[in-house]
């Protein structure tokens, strides 16, 4: 099974991933790492992560202040977030799951 990702929350992972190359040689490419651990975690165990509404959960990223938002529709999961723990909270409430997308990040 695969998750699929928010066009939102595509462009937050890249603009991460910038940030953190221009950060340290090498750092962008520790978080996608990081990231997609998370997302494999949220594959094998899509209900053990803190729920945030009925419908969306949060899993933290390992090493980086950030979390990936997501939602469990139809049993496969849509990334609606890659979400800095620190900047508002709440930003990205308006993403409805209610398209399915397709693609592995």
């Amino acid at each position: 099974m695969e998750a699929s990702f928010h066009p939102e929350a595509e462009k937050e992972l890249a603009a991460a991933l910038e940030y953190f190359d221009q950060c340290q040689d090498g750092l962008g490419l520790e978080f996608a790492s990081e990231v997609h651990r998370s997302v494999d975690h949220i594959l094998a165990f899509p209900k053990a992560w803190a729920p945030l509404s009925k419908s969306t959960r949060r899993c933290l990223v390992n090493r980086f202040p950030y979390a990936v938002i997501y939602s469990s529709v139809g049993g496969r999961p849509l990334i609606l977030a890659v979400m800095h723990l620190n900047r508002k909270p709440q930003y990205w409430r308006h993403r409805q799951p209610v398209k399915r997308l397709s693609g592995k990040q």
